[in-house]
């Protein structure tokens, strides 16, 4: 009868375990299957199981209690089946129930095989052994720490499968022979690659790395599927994940010309200082210089940068330093935000040029002109980049415009998660806002700030002050500098606490009217926004 108790149990550990170790395999890879990036927030967010873990206790205590008692032999481990299988239906479904789905890749099911495997050699061992209902615990906190174990157990295969996809795009680049474009920064990146592959789509086929692709597997994945012989030109953002990433990036897809768009708190977490985050976006710098004709677009913000400096200074006629001072090759004027968009006033070559793009945000002016300097330094004339830039599409979930049938508009910024394109976007709010509108901002705050992240928030809490009539903080216990600084600045401004965007959701729903304009500046992926109890 022990046997067959401790069996049922069993089958109802395995119930549990199957669902919730996709909720630990869907905040893992939104770490990316980085174990100590999984496992830092299994610590900051108490990740660990407590309700089924009370459960095992509890009864685990009523079987030493009750022994030789039928409480002790047969109710504590029948109560803890009934318990794990009611939380297994309790548990929510990822594959469902997330904003950003659990993708159940190839990688993510041979993950979940092993990791399910190592599980059921623990759980059959205890029942094997006999273990009282006290050991059932171990199991339960050994889920995420088996997909953990499986992921180091699979990384060898799975460095020689992404090393066959490498070199497999590798070749096909270089047989092809697009002019590369590597564009890294802080931010702005994504929306320089946006508005150049525009413009230089009006002199030829281009292809650009779609959304946010910016890491090796996922560039990897574009030239395997969408690079073909009729692209003449690949635009590449490539994203810094720590000292090294972009050289690998590089060595994948060799560039002739690089951008760096800028360098700031971005994913500060990352890096921990900004000096290394400079040295890590030059990565791509030297790999131009490295070729006869290589040529980089900088902003001139860079420059705050000694090392930036000195590389610079070494070779200065194969850069164009684009900014507001001086020194800059191609100097920004003036940027205006117009309800058509955004215009730039530049000067190049002792010429004066206004550029228009039909995107919104201040920031935009700075994207524009090192876009601007690409397609000129690839070769296009002036003229054909002005009239090419000026139907450039908006760019998805960044400052994107929603004009919404109630006659509010909406500012879609969801992708956003940086202090200057905050900034800016709160201005837009200004703009778009009718005579007698209200300013409304939905926000969670900014991720990855690590140190910095209490003082930038409240820097661009204090500019929402001036910007913002109704603040609706998501999770505002994660920005109280945020939210404190609103409340300094702007005393007769609302501020609506949301626990979740499903919570700010239902209050835009009702309260926004015509003529309002409505900022939604970032949207927390679900290890951010879920506060999840287990």
């Amino acid at each position: 009868m022990f046997i067959i108790l401790h069996l049922l149990l069993l089958a109802a550990f395995a119930a549990f375990a199957a669902r919730r170790i996709l909720v630990y395999l869907h905040l893992y890879q939104q770490e990316e299957y980085d174990n100590a990036r999984f496992w830092r927030w299994l610590q900051d967010n108490n990740g660990f199981d407590r309700k089924a873990t009370g459960l095992l206790l509890i009864t685990g205590t009523l079987e030493l209690l009750m022994q030789g008692q039928w409480a002790g032999l047969y109710g504590a481990p029948l109560i803890a089946t009934g318990g794990l299988l009611y939380y297994a239906n309790k548990e929510h479904n990822p594959l469902k129930d997330a904003k950003k789905k659990l993708a159940l890749t190839a990688r993510a099911k041979r993950i979940l095989g092993i990791a399910g495997g190592l599980l059921a050699v623990l759980a059959l061992v205890l029942v094997l052994v006999g273990l009282p209902v006290f050991f059932w615990v171990l199991p339960v906190h050994a889920i995420p720490l088996s997909l953990m174990a499986a992921n180091l157990i699979l990384q060898p295969y799975e460095n020689r499968v992404q090393q066959g996809f490498w070199d497999e795009a590798h070749a096909k680049l270089l047989r092809l022979a697009p002019t590369v474009v590597g564009i890294t920064g802080s931010y702005g990146k994504t929306s320089v690659k946006h508005i150049l592959g525009h413009v230089l789509g009006a002199q030829g086929t281009t292809l650009i790395t779609p959304g946010s692709v910016n890491t090796p597997m996922g560039i990897t994945r574009i030239i395997r599927e969408r690079l073909t012989a009729a692209h003449r030109y690949f635009v590449a953002e490539m994203g810094a994940y720590g000292p090294g990433s972009i050289e690998r990036l590089c060595r994948l897809a060799p560039p002739e010309i690089a951008v760096v768009t800028a360098v700031g708190a971005a994913h500060y977490e990352r890096f921990q200082s900004l000096d290394t985050v400079a040295a890590a976006k030059f990565e791509l710098v030297d790999a131009v210089l490295a070729k006869p004709n290589g040529f980089a677009i900088i902003a001139s913000q860079v420059l705050d940068f000694a090392s930036a400096r000195e590389k610079v200074e070494s070779a200065r006629e194969r850069f164009i330093v684009v900014g507001e001072g001086d020194g800059a090759d191609l100097t920004i004027h003036e940027v205006r935000q117009t309800p058509a968009g955004t215009e730039t006033d530049i000067t190049w070559k002792d010429e004066r040029f206004t550029l228009k793009t039909p995107l919104y945000g201040a920031h935009h002016g700075g994207n524009m002109a090192l876009a601007f300097a690409a397609a000129v330094a690839m070769g296009m004339s002036a003229e054909d980049i002005v009239l090419a830039m000026a139907t450039t599409p908006q760019v998805p979930h960044r400052l994107e415009v929603k004009r919404q049938p109630n006659g509010s508009v909406l500012i879609d910024d969801a992708y956003n998660s940086n202090p200057v394109g905050f900034a800016s976007g709160l201005a837009a709010l200004d703009l778009l806002r009718s005579e007698g509108g209200r300013r409304i901002l939905v926000t969670p705050g900014m991720v990855e700030l690590g140190d910095v992240h209490d003082e930038e928030h409240e820097k661009v809490g204090a500019i929402a002050g001036q910007h913002v009539d109704i603040l609706l903080p998501v999770i505002p216990e994660r920005i109280d500098a945020f939210v404190e600084a609103y409340e300094t600045a702007n005393p007769d401004g609302q501020v609506v606490p949301c626990a979740n965007f499903a919570e700010a959701s239902a209050w835009m729903a009702n309260e926004v009217k015509a003529g309002d304009a409505v900022l939604l500046e970032n949207d927390l992926p679900d290890l951010y926004e879920s506060k999840l109890v287990f």
